[in-house]
């Protein structure tokens, strides 16, 4: 079996994604125990406790999730439809618990110079960050407040990095299509594995020695997978189908059949555009979860133990692995619990 470093990875000749690769634990581990293994970041001037960010989809983060994911280390994007943004702008100071709000491409520069003033983190949220009118925004904004903190999105591919962080972008999403309720690979046929994405992005920033930060957005099931992505070179997970159903997102609990569940929708989808035009993104129903803290929990734990493996005493170790396995369906399947 051949052990692929990140940059043979990089050059492997099909698309790659989660499912696809695994790590190797190569070296002898120096950790006696997973507690031992810190999980805690600092992303954009913020510390964070893990590595997680939330997608500002209209049912995944409203004010409840982003003070829960404040509260538990973690960083909450508000959802730019999100009734409780008004309250967030009309307050004149920051509310206590919300640390990142969603714009929209269209939003104007006293909404923006709120934002700033209370130091929130400004995610600009497109389908697109390769777009004119996404760096014009982008740009306008950094040459108007210097210290404002901003986040692009969205890129499949590192080859426009370095006019992202020209035009002043601190960090970017990266993942087209890969998102569970996303349709956009179907109806326009864009979009690459994430690991591919992942690393051909990481590898522009070593190159260009570029300091944009980089979120590894969609495809991610399971806190292996938020391994994987931070392994690869990510500097934060952005998470949407594993946050949903949690009692923390907006939306009402939904009783069928015996079971409890809450809706999930795409940021394009129907439902959120409410008119007819092209939709990119689905509506589905998951099963209710309970609080967010558990699924937090889950990840936090899961860093810890593949860190303990992987002989990564913290989360910078761990993006300096460069033992990769390259998985068969059958080595892939052989992986999965047998009920």
């Amino acid at each position: 079996m051949k052990v692929y470093t990140k940059k043979a990875l990089n050059e492997f000749h099909q698309s790659l994604t989660y499912d696809d690769i695994s790590l190797i634990p190569t070296e002898i581990s120096r950790i006696k125990s997973r507690t031992e293994a810190l999980t805690n970041c600092s992303f954009l001037g913020l510390k964070l406790s893990v590595p997680v960010i939330s997608s500002p989809m209209d049912t995944v983060t409203g004010i409840e999730m982003a003070k829960e994911l404040s509260n538990l280390g973690c960083l909450g994007i508000l959802n730019r439809f999100d009734s409780s943004l008004d309250e967030v702008l009309s307050n004149g100071k920051s509310v206590r618990g919300i640390k990142g709000v969603s714009i929209s491409v269209t939003t104007g520069l006293k909404t923006i110079e709120k934002l700033v003033s209370c130091n929130y983190v400004i995610c600009i949220d497109t389908a697109n960050a390769n777009n004119k009118e996404v760096l014009k925004k982008t740009e306008q904004i950094r040459k108007k407040f210097e210290s404002a903190k901003l986040i692009v999105g969205n890129i499949a591919h590192g080859s426009t990095l370095q006019q992202l962080e020209d035009v002043g972008a601190d960090a970017v999403r990266v993942g087209i299509g890969s998102g569970s309720v996303c349709t956009t690979s179907i109806q326009t046929g864009i979009g690459i594995g994430q690991v591919s994405s992942l690393l051909n992005t990481y590898f522009a920033r070593e190159n260009k020695k570029l300091k944009i930060k980089i979120i590894a957005d969609g495809g991610i099931k399971s806190p292996g997978d938020v391994v994987k992505a931070i392994a690869l070179g990510a500097d934060i997970v952005m998470l949407g189908r594993m946050l949903s159903g949690t009692r923390e997102t907006p939306g009402e609990v939904i009783k069928y059949q015996g079971q409890l569940w809450k809706k999930y929708r795409g940021s394009a989808s129907f439902g959120v555009k409410m008119r007819n035009e092209f939709i990119e993104g689905e509506e589905t129903m998951v099963a209710y979860k309970g609080a967010v803290q558990n699924v937090i929990n889950a990840i936090s734990d899961g860093l810890k133990s593949s860190m303990s493996y992987m002989n990564c005493l913290n989360l910078n170790e761990l993006r300096k692995i460069n033992a990769f396995a390259i998985l068969s369906n059958s080595s892939y399947l052989e992986r999965l619990p047998k009920m």
